[in-house]
């Protein structure tokens, strides 16, 4: 079985990711969406682990092949732990390259059988990043065409829109 981790804070949670999520499943058996917690970015969430561990299982309960974990660990040791052969990762613009490339030689320093895999976001979703919705939503305009439906759910929650 082929399997790959799909690893992200995901705070939150956008359609880009889905979308390279869903399409990294028609390469892969199965797919660990991870959400990573970073202790260096402790108290800098909008969402706690917990939470963005639930909107990404409501949002992939819909398909196969897909399982939900959260870590605080590296990454690339928890994958291998987990027997995935390759971590995702999606790059949105050249920008992006530069620190994915720094990461790719980290990991493969610490766990060289594990090997990254790269897709480019469509070009509808490369503007969209965590940061970005974030911004978007706390200035008051319309994010539902950018997030999933239970990450809109949850943010309209919180934050009593």
């Amino acid at each position: 079985m082929k399997i790959a981790v799909y690893p992200g804070s995901f705070d939150p949670l956008t359609n880009g990711h889905v979308d390279v999520a869903l399409r990294a499943r028609k390469i892969f058996d199965k797919i660990i969406i991870m959400v990573a917690d970073n202790a260096s970015k402790k108290g800098r969430y909008l969402f706690s682990a917990e939470e963005r561990v639930e909107m990404a299982k409501a949002t992939f309960a819909q398909y196969d092949g897909f399982e939900v974990v959260s870590t605080e660990k590296l990454v690339v040791k928890e994958a291998k732990k987990l027997g995935a052969q390759a971590l995702i990762r999606g790059l949105r613009a050249v920008t992006d390259y530069e620190m994915e490339y720094q990461l790719h030689e980290v990991n493969e320093f610490i766990e060289p059988e594990v090997d990254m895999v790269y897709l480019m976001a469509h070009k509808d979703q490369a503007f969209v990043s965590s940061s970005n919705i974030k911004e978007i939503f706390f200035q008051g305009e319309d994010i539902s065409s950018l997030v999933p439906t239970p990450v809109l759910e949850a943010m309209n929650r919180k934050f009593n829109k």
